[in-house]
């Protein structure tokens, strides 16, 4: 399967959605979400207990989806792993055939479904990544030799709302020399603010470091409000607001609105990150309209026999 880097460099614009495994084993309604989607998005994130709620480990979702022929990324958070898990969780989705991973941090246990727990936290954002370029090099943390290394296409997260955009750049930047790849960013609603994020990115010119902006359908009024009041570098503009206020078909309006974000991000970024919170049914509507689709299959086999 093709990894996210070989994708960008084939020229597509890549679509990238995600999908949360299950509390207990029941994987059918995401592999159904999955397939319905397949021609739609080029890879999946499944998430590492998405709000600090617990649920099934996403290294075994994302095996299920390669049995599917659906390419997934692994989210790892280093919320609940020491750097010894951290590794040994890596070395096993290599070893299952998974190739793109994003690294976060992660929620607190307290937004979570199990408040009490202890969190972990024994690597931050940019010594997770480096763990990672670390393992494919053939070495571990510690310095030691490994036994066969994987070759993970490393993934990382970055905020281009941030008020403090100097110190995001510099964040990311770390990030980039610890040796993350693609990036993934939190929800675009202000497409002239992502254009000022997008004029800093020249500094990594050839390191062919990919750039995959957040979408998040507007669901409601309430939800815009939430993002804005709750969620550092989310700023829903107010006409966007007042649209959805004033819809008779808030899902119609919702995918409206975000087909035209990704039209006007354009060229500057590669791809988009489709997070639909539970409704996945409007994907195919919103990447219509915006006029971007998932690989086609003669692109699916250069990039695959091009990946190494």
């Amino acid at each position: 399967m093709p990894r996210i880097t070989d994708l960008v460099r084939s020229g597509r614009f890549v679509v990238t959605s995600e999908l949360n495994p299950p509390k207990g084993l029941d994987l059918a309604p995401m592999l159904e979400a999955a397939r319905s989607l397949a021609g739609f998005v080029d890879a999946f994130n499944l998430t590492d207990s998405h709000n600090a709620r617990m649920s099934m480990a996403p290294i075994g979702a994302a095996r299920r989806l390669l049995d599917e022929g659906v390419e997934p990324i692994l989210q790892m958070t280093a919320r609940d792993r020491n750097r010894i898990a951290v590794q040994a969780d890596l070395l096993a989705a290599a070893a299952l055939g998974i190739s793109n991973v994003v690294l976060m941090t992660g929620d607190p246990p307290s937004h979570g479904d199990h408040p009490d727990a202890k969190a972990v936290f024994d690597l931050g954002s940019v010594e997770i990544i480096r763990t990672v370029r670390g393992l494919n090099e053939g070495r571990d943390l510690a310095g030691n030799a490994l036994r066969g290394a994987p070759d993970l296409c490393i993934g990382a997260v970055v905020n281009p709302g941030n008020p403090d955009l100097d110190g995001e750049m510099a964040r990311m930047t770390a990030k980039v020399e610890a040796g993350a790849r693609f990036f993934q960013t939190q929800a675009v609603y202000d497409v002239p603010a992502f254009e000022r994020f997008a004029r800093q990115l020249d500094r990594f010119e050839g390191l062919e470091v990919a750039v995959i902006a957040g979408i998040i359908p507007i669901k409601s009024v309430r939800m815009a409000r939430y993002l804005n009041e709750n969620v550092p570098g989310i700023e829903v503009p107010e006409a966007l607001i007042e649209e959805i206020a004033g819809s008779d078909d808030v899902d119609a309006t919702s995918t409206s609105i975000a087909a035209r974000t990704i039209a006007g991000l354009g060229s500057l970024c590669q791809g988009v990150h489709l997070m639909t919170l539970g409704r996945e049914a409007l994907i195919p509507a919103i990447v219509g309209q915006a006029g971007v689709s998932a690989r086609a299959p003669e692109v699916l086999g250069a990039a695959a026999g091009g990946a190494g």
